[in-house]
């Protein structure tokens, strides 16, 4: 049976994924592997999974981001999924998740895995609910034989609520906003009706021995992570959390590679805390973080409101960022509502990784920064995190190419645009000297989430077209463009 990229870690032996990743991070290998031995990152790399450009999750890495998406009964399908993956991709998403709850959860499962260069994860409960009529019929050979499904369709990662007990419920009973982990929610009310401890947690071994085979990561779910600021460090999420620990030890035994999520709601001034319990509890795991969100009265901003706690997240230790898009808590987020929740998490992963002082990251601020000073205009956009946003905004005022020329914006025009006025008196002769520098981003040692263009990833194995049900799909890869 071939091994996981932890267990052939602790071998010592460098693989081709482990290559890979060092190469992406500008790293020695052998620090990768290391670093993956030690379960404090992790590589999800279903052996299955043939269009994979491997990457890696870690806190002595880059900051990584994920983009949830997937259909519902309401909304989306199949070709609209695949287009919000390309779309992920496109703008910078490290993985996706296909939160799919709707119908042809197959068809769309394997297409994602087909067409995606980067990790795609799961939450298997939301299938084994779609099996049945009623979710207190789900049975354990049911949720297993769903993980092992999804397992063999290459799926990288797995969302996992084995955290939540029967003991932790009561513990829920004083917050203002219960269980709001959809997974959580649906174990806790089997847990309730069938009177029996929860079934991720009473399988995990033999879960694990699936992951194992396969080399799925584990993602422990935090099933009982607070839905507003009320419920944030409350008995119940730390009950939780000390389970997790508990589970993440039991996959390490077991060569299981593993992640731990972490909460949605949390107030600004206790971010950083929640970061520092989970590494302590789970003894560094790589911490997987929703948002987190750091007010609740922003319905229609929550990119904004979770990014700010995001980034305070990555800076103390969170090793990805699930993003969330303006249509949080509103709806199903369309290919906008991806782009934008990406770019907000981009800028807070980004905006850590400088703030850490990860080698070479803030080199693409320098860049942007003379290019900005200069007035080239056309390489100020090439290295935008959003060429395609920021050259229309541009435009919008100033169209003309003899605008891409122009020593000034709309912003402030001709007359009192201060960096012309600033150029012009070092060009004077005067006590301030010219400004002359410019940034190798060839030569940086950044890694390459921080470097322009976001969503680079290799794509030479990705299909150029997939049949599924009979119908040819040709979606619009936008990850060379």
């Amino acid at each position: 049976m071939p091994k996981t990229q932890l267990q052939r870690a602790r071998a010592g032996e460098v693989t081709p994924a482990i290559e890979r990743v060092a190469e992406r991070e500008n790293r020695d290998v052998e620090f990768v592997r290391e670093q993956v031995a030690q379960g404090q990152a992790v590589v999800p790399n279903n052996h299955a999974h043939e269009s994979l450009d491997p990457m890696v999750i870690g806190r002595e890495f880059a900051t990584k981001v994920n983009a949830n998406i997937g259909n519902s009964d309401e909304t989306s399908d199949l070709r609209g999924e695949l287009q919000k993956l390309h779309t992920s991709v496109h703008y910078g998403a490290d993985t996706v998740m296909d939160l799919s709850t709707g119908s042809n959860l197959d068809a769309i499962r394997e297409a994602n895995v087909a067409h995606s260069p980067v990790p795609i994860g799961t939450v298997p409960i939301y299938e084994a609910v779609k099996r049945v009529d009623d979710p207190a019929d789900i049975t354990h050979e049911l949720l297993l034989d769903v993980v092992e499904k999804q397992a063999e369709q290459g799926v990288d990662y797995m969302t996992i609520h084995a955290g939540v007990r029967m003991e932790h419920l009561p513990l829920t009973d004083g917050r203002k906003t219960g269980i709001v982990s959809r997974g959580g929610s649906i174990l806790a009310q089997w847990m309730e009706e069938n009177g029996m401890e929860n079934p991720l947690y009473a399988k995990f071994e033999e879960l694990c021995e699936i992951f194992a085979e396969h080399d799925v990561t584990v993602s422990l779910g935090d099933g009982l992570r607070p839905g507003c600021l009320a419920d944030a460090g409350d008995d119940a999420q730390y009950a939780e959390l000390e389970t997790l620990g508990e589970l993440t030890r039991t996959a390490w035994d077991r060569g299981v590679q593993v992640m731990v999520e972490g909460p949605g709601h949390v107030p600004m001034d206790e971010v950083a805390a929640n970061v520092e319990r989970q590494q302590a509890v789970c003894d560094g795991a790589p911490f997987y973080v929703l948002g987190p969100l750091v007010t609740d009265v922003a319905p229609g901003y929550d990119h904004i409101t979770s990014a700010i706690g995001a980034t305070e997240a990555a800076r103390a230790g969170a090793a990805m960022l699930c993003y969330v898009t303006p249509k949080e808590h509103l709806g199903l987020p369309d290919e906008t509502d991806v782009r934008d929740g990406l770019a907000a998490y981009r800028i807070a992963a980004h905006s850590a990784d400088v703030a850490n002082g990860l080698p070479g990251a803030r080199d693409w601020d320098d860049a942007l920064s003379e290019a900005r000073y200069a007035f080239d205009w056309r390489r100020q956009f090439d290295l935008a995190l959003d060429p395609e946003r920021a050259r229309e905004f541009h435009d919008q005022t100033l169209p003309g190419d003899n605008y891409k020329e122009a020593r000034f914006c709309s912003m402030c025009g001709v007359e009192f645009c201060s960096m012309r006025i600033d150029q012009d008196a070092r060009d004077a002769d005067g006590e301030m000297s010219a400004i002359d520098d410019e940034t190798d981003l060839d030569a940086s040692p950044a890694a390459e989430v921080n470097r322009p263009p976001v969503g680079t990833h290799d794509t030479e194995r990705v299909p150029d077209e997939i049949e599924i049900d009979g119908v040819t799909f040709t979606p619009e890869s936008h990850a060379d463009d």
